[in-house]
């Protein structure tokens, strides 16, 4: 197929991604002022309901905002010649292969970045702040930047310049090699992200001797759950939003919970969510999503060993000079409706998921509690209590409350 060809593929498959996204945006605003399900209608007072309707519709507008900037700076880079550019600046610091592709992709990251600070910085001090839930400051917000420029530089950088390496010496074949770099990093990071990840961002520390944790701990006992970690996040030090998660599995497990859930909701109503928690562990849940993550990396590394050779991809994006690098980016949009519909797998299998954990808190804690606190926790958030069922299918993770709801009390 002609580079020009793919040229406006690319731009057709970006415009229409595009499009789709705002229509479904607006489908699901268009539901903002639906009535709230019956079973709902104790999760906010009138004052709160009027708020969180403002916060939707913020948020519903800023999203076309931000959305419609994104698609024209890369309409703009790709009909002017940009990646090109970069190109250019990457071979001129060196003749490297790698270290070019790592130019190349650090100037991409860092100029994309900075040009979406402004949007992420109104998001947090002015949207955020407006409806009180940012507890961040500038100095956090900066740190938070630097931080994750340096996180992707040292963990991004270096699998990149291994897969070049792989594919320099193993040819198409590198795929395989590739597949099993990253599968295997993804296990460590499974095992290792609260340990060595979090630490870096949020402190976190061993929940205290009190009520609490005796419950939690009998709660563990009667379900043969052995739980040794159960650490508490300082959230409250960027939102008033509370949550709590699983992570890790065999003897690295632990079960992390909010500063901010354990202040909004009380002791019993904690050791429901942490029940949910426990039943996505019982159900080998972080095992099937890892597996599945592993699997559909291992799909894509081999699609792209099929095309990754063919030169028009570099010349579609503008780069005149076919590498690896130029051709990854031109097959990242290309590949983008079929990473679309593995998506919609993913999430189908984690609402799935949640189902399950919420019936296993159910069957070993009981319903009316987590009921309460999925209550407690989305008044607190000001969520949409009323979504489309299309902007549900397409994008959520967790089934809508009044799914979840209906399902505990079936």
């Amino acid at each position: 197929m002609e580079s020009n060809t793919l040229y406006y593929i690319i731009i057709g498959i970006l415009i229409l991604q595009f499009l789709i996204e705002t229509l479904l945006d607006y489908l699901n605003a268009s539901r903002f002022q639906d009535s709230v399900p019956a079973e709902l209608h104790d999760v906010f007072d009138d004052e709160a309901y009027n708020k969180s309707q403002a916060y939707k519709k913020t948020n519903y507008r800023f999203g076309i905002l931000t959305s419609s900037f994104s698609l024209l700076l890369v309409l703009a880079f790709l009909q002017f010649n940009g990646f090109a550019w970069v190109d250019g600046i990457a071979r001129n610091l060196t003749g490297n292969p790698i270290l070019i592709a790592l130019v190349f992709f650090g100037i991409i990251m860092i100029g994309s970045d900075i040009l979406s600070t402004p949007f992420a910085y109104y998001q947090t001090f002015v949207i955020e702040e407006r409806f009180g839930f940012n507890k961040s400051t500038k100095k956090l917000f900066l740190l938070d930047k630097i931080k994750g420029w340096i996180m992707t530089a040292v963990l991004g950088g270096s699998i990149l310049a291994v897969v070049i390496w792989f594919f320099q010496w193993a040819g198409t074949y590198f795929w395989l090699y590739a597949w099993l770099l990253v599968a295997v990093f993804s296990i460590l990071m499974n095992l290792s992200y609260s340990r060595l990840i979090v630490p870096l961002f949020n402190k976190q520390t061993p929940l205290e001797e009190g009520s609490l944790k005796q419950k939690i701990e009998s709660y563990s006992r009667k379900v043969g759950f052995e739980l040794k970690n159960i650490f508490v996040i300082d959230g409250s030090k960027r939102s008033t939003k509370a949550n709590a998660y699983f992570s890790g599995f065999g003897k690295e497990k632990r079960i992390t919970l909010y500063d901010t859930l354990i202040h909004d909701l009380d002791e019993e109503e904690i050791v429901a969510v942490l029940a949910h928690e426990v039943g996505h562990y019982k159900r080998k849940h972080i095992i099937y999503n890892l597996s599945m993550s592993i699997l559909l990396t291992g799909f894509t590394l081999f699609v792209l060993s099929l095309f990754i050779n063919n030169p028009e991809l570099s010349l579609a994006i503008g780069v005149q000079q076919p590498s690896f690098h130029a051709a990854l980016i031109g097959f990242g949009i290309l590949y983008s409706p079929i990473s679309g519909i593995t998506g919609l797998v993913m999430n189908y299998l984690s609402r799935t998921f949640e189902y399950e954990a919420d019936n296993y808190a159910k069957n070993t804690f009981g319903a009316a509690l987590l009921i309460t606190s999925l209550k407690k926790m989305s008044k607190n958030s000001l969520s949409n209590l009323t979504p489309h069922p299309a902007y549900v299918f397409m994008h959520y993770s967790h089934p809508p409350l009044i799914s979840r709801i209906k399902n505990l009390k079936a």
